[in-house]
């Protein structure tokens, strides 16, 4: 079976890639370096990190982008001959502008070195290229309006007005007549445009409803690619809105007929954990599904009906798993694939791998939007337990470095070692909820500790998180359990303020800007159910 989600964690905007027999998700990765995650299946069960494409500075710089900015619904194709990605790099989130630039890059391997980019507009974002029968290229995105209500082309939501049509090439760029061919349907917050072609019908797939719980996949046709396009006879293929299963928020995918002749689309969802307000949270954020869909009087259907995907989906083939990957990184050659960092395409000024320790080089705050070094990698699981070896030496308060759970600058719990006092101590720095009121807190008194190595811990289950430490003897909880649910999508502001996924992992900053180093000897995550 294929079991949702199909990449979990924090891996959002599945776009859906098939080259023969191969097939591929590509997810956003926001301020998260390097850019864009690129996972390879031969059968639709198991997934493989590939490639992580946006890897140097000329293809993509994010220092000093806004938390949830950054890369926003990359788009990979194929056209017979080599990969193509899109990918937008968000500058601003809040308020009534969006500083959104798309690119086009292509490589003819995808785990190769990608092209520098061709830079195509800035009008919108979540942008795809589809490559027709007769060779022309067609770059699509949704436009942004920044004019308020009355004056957009959809009257369920005025900023997202329309879909956008231009034909583009590598050597003229884009070209011709620019067509609002979709307007969208009255669920509104209409995004994330996909084109696809099948018996003389260009089929046009979206995302209504924004990327909350009245998220939803659309799916229009016609017979030119300019349209006009009509709307499924039930509007959506996917949603989950008005249901009350363990998927949630599902909507924002791509269709792909597979080389078994059977059909699939992928989706993003969530899987909401109860807070301990009684509201629901995603710590997991925005994870990745896939569905089984079947063709009917010339448009896609749910295999099983409805519009609600399914957390186990009949395989097109058998299938065993792949073994689990490693649960514990105590050699550092290089920086195992499941770690990202934040925003620089300069990471040798925040780390570097030796052959026995993971060493971070402390730069700015925790909270910084430019240079900070924190290594982390997803959650992936509800209840999990994660634990680091910890080597440092802090001559200051302004120098600290540790374990860390982390949304993003307003929501966070990092149990640090520093100094106060005059001595070595251990603390938590605490942000729990997005600004205003993610103002920093100290949740426990500091715990001084003797010289050398120090252990740190944190097990998490559902919305409760526990700091431990030892050094040298048994397990000793630090401060008190902090509320987990913060640190999640819906966290302070709600579902639509920020857009990544609670992570775990290592971090170390100095404030007094003299790049103290702390060393990390070993990081182990363990699912605990």
């Amino acid at each position: 079976m294929i079991r949702n989600p199909v990449l979990p964690g924090f891996n959002p905007d599945p776009s859906f890639c098939r080259v023969g027999e191969d097939y591929y998700l590509a997810t956003s990765t926001f301020e998260w370096y390097p850019g864009v995650q690129i996972h390879h299946s031969r059968d639709l069960v198991n997934w493989r990190l590939v490639a992580r494409p946006l890897n140097r500075a000329s293809l993509l710089d994010m220092r000093g982008n806004p938390d949830s900015c950054g890369i926003w619904a990359p788009s990979l194709s194929h056209d017979g001959g080599r990969f193509w990605l899109v990918y937008t790099d968000v500058k601003r989130l809040d308020g009534s502008f969006k500083d959104a630039h798309n690119y086009i890059t292509t490589c003819e391997t995808v785990d190769g070195e990608w092209s520098d980019p061709w830079y195509v507009n800035s009008s919108g974002f979540d942008p795809s290229l589809f490559h027709d029968a007769d060779g022309r290229k067609w770059f699509v995105n949704m436009q942004w309006n920044h004019r308020g209500p009355g004056s957009g082309c959809n009257p369920a939501n005025d900023r997202f007005d329309g879909i956008l049509l231009q034909e583009w090439s590598p050597e003229a760029g884009l070209t011709g007549e620019v067509t609002n061919i979709y307007a969208g349907t009255d669920r509104g917050l209409t995004e994330a445009p996909h084109l696809f072609r099948r018996e003389g019908w260009y089929y046009l797939t979206t995302a209504e409803g924004g990327t909350g719980y009245d998220h939803a996949v659309t799916l229009a046709r016609s017979r030119d690619i300019r349209g006009p396009y009509e709307t499924h006879p039930q509007k959506h293929v996917i949603t989950a809105k008005g249901s009350d299963g363990p998927i949630q928020r599902s909507g924002h995918g791509q269709y792909v007929e597979t080389h078994w002749g059977r059909h699939y689309h992928s989706f993003l969802m969530g899987r909401p954990i109860l807070g301990p307000d009684g509201k629901t949270y995603c710590p997991l954020g925005r994870e990745t599904g896939l569905e089984e869909v079947v063709w009917r009087d010339g448009w896609l259907w749910l295999a099983e009906g409805g519009t609600v995907p399914r957390i186990e989906v009949p395989s097109p083939v058998e299938a065993q798993p792949m073994p689990p990957a490693p649960s514990i990184h105590d050699s550092w050659a290089t920086l195992p694939s499941d770690f990202q960092w934040l925003r620089t395409p300069h990471a040798e000024r925040i780390f570097r791998c030796e052959p026995d320790a993971l060493v971070l080089i402390g730069r700015e705050s925790i909270g910084s939007w430019f240079e900070q070094a924190l290594v982390a990698r997803r959650q992936e699981h509800h209840v999990y337990a994660a634990e680091t070896a910890l080597t440092f030496d802090p001559q200051h308060y302004q120098q600290a470095a540790g374990l860390v759970t982390y949304y993003n600058r307003h929501k966070f719990h990092a149990a640090v070692l520093t100094q106060e006092n005059g001595g070595p101590a251990l603390t938590i720095l605490s942000c729990p909820g997005d600004w205003p009121g993610g103002r920093l807190s100290y949740p426990a008194a500091p715990v001084p500790v003797g010289p050398g190595a120090v252990e740190l811990r944190v097990e998490v289950n559902a919305h409760i998180q526990q700091f431990l430490w030892r050094q040298g003897g048994e397990w000793q909880p630090l401060g008190p359990e902090l509320n987990a649910a913060v640190i999640s999508d819906e966290g302070g502001q709600g579902e639509h303020a920020s857009f990544t996924g609670a992570f775990v992992g290592m971090v170390a900053m100095d404030l007094t800007g003299q790049g103290r180093e702390a060393r990390f000897a070993r990081f182990g995550y363990w699912p605990q159910a």
